[in-house]
């Protein structure tokens, strides 16, 4: 369906939707994000929705319905998309609506809120932690025990190299997961379930509501933080610079985009195969477009693959653009 979303600082209001995509293909398997651990077809619809100018109305194409189904029974796999054109706020998706374990996905939204509640000055506070905190996955917090590392830090630990210590001490500098959800709230997100820090959250069993958003309501989310107010210039560019840099997803979204696109992203990994990324991609010359591509399987013992979020990728910047 079509979406337009419409930002503030303090108010988000999401109107998601599935709409139909364009007939794409592409395969292979791809590897996962380290810090992560362990239906039939929906018919496409579209919906116009008013904004301030007038868009062309999409109309619902039953073979993008088709090609994502054979994604998903190709890889055996669930896909969840959307991806919103903010230059006329239309926007196209598949299982838009339906839950997803969004795992490390998340750390660009305690970041944010982290950004959001701190001044530079916290910013630049130095946070000590001992080698007791350190968890399996720290490829930053763990090099840096003896001296500690700054909030700044620590918000580009957890969102470029996905470092699992960081979120935490980030969650835990929001007053919990408590803090976290309070945050999204704030911003009008009444979807996403915050209930566990790393590397629990990441259990993912299908049907377990726990720490699972859906794809329209994470595009919305990032659209606020990325595109929208809902943080300030300035952290809005720490966060922005900090997702450009991530160093986990060149086969996910990255792959899956035309050459020449930028691409500031936050992938995510799960057990039973979850393969997530989020992005704010922007093609040349033209104003950029809100992505979320979640995957997933019901096999405990499925792998992730970054192919099949490259391959999602495609078809919906194909109809996007």
């Amino acid at each position: 369906m079509l979406v337009r979303v419409r930002t503030t600082r303090t108010t988000l209001a999401t109107i998601a939707a599935v709409a139909a995509l364009t007939l794409a293909g592409c395969s292979g398997s791809g590897g996962g994000d380290p810090s992560g651990t362990a239906g039939g077809a929906p018919t496409a619809t579209t919906t116009p929705v008013p904004v301030p100018v007038p868009t062309p109305t999409a109309t619902a194409d039953a073979a993008t319905s088709r090609a994502f189904a054979a994604l998903e029974e190709r890889d055996d796999a669930r896909i969840g998309v959307v991806a919103i054109d903010t230059a006329d706020g239309s926007s196209v998706g598949y299982r838009a609506d339906e839950r997803f374990a969004f795992a490390s996905t998340n750390k660009a939204f305690i970041a944010a809120a982290v950004l959001d509640a701190s001044s530079g000055e916290d910013l630049d506070e130095v946070v000590h932690y001992g080698r007791g905190d350190l968890l399996e996955y720290a490829p930053v917090t763990s090099r840096y025990v003896d001296e500690g590392m700054t909030v700044r830090a620590l918000v580009d630990a957890a969102v470029r190299e996905s470092d699992n210590t960081a979120a935490n001490l980030l969650v835990e500098r929001l007053g919990g997961v408590g803090g976290v959800s309070r945050w999204l709230r704030g911003i009008g997100d009444d979807v996403t379930r915050v209930d566990r820090v790393e590397p629990d959250l990441n259990t993912a069993v299908p049907g377990d509501p726990r720490d699972t958003t859906t794809p329209a309501q994470s595009a919305s989310d990032l659209r606020a933080v990325l595109v929208g107010d809902a943080l300030d210039a300035g952290d809005r560019e720490l966060l922005r610079s900090s997702m450009a840099g991530t160093t986990t997803g060149d086969g996910t979204i990255r792959a899956g985009v035309p050459a020449g696109w930028t691409v500031a992203d936050k992938t995510g990994t799960a057990s039973y195969g979850v393969r997530n990324d989020i992005a704010v991609v922007r093609p040349p010359g033209r104003d950029p477009v809100v992505l979320v591509v979640f995957t997933a399987h019901e096999r405990a013992d499925a792998e992730p693959s970054d192919a099949l979020v490259a391959a999602a990728t495609r078809l919906a910047v194909q109809r996007i653009g």
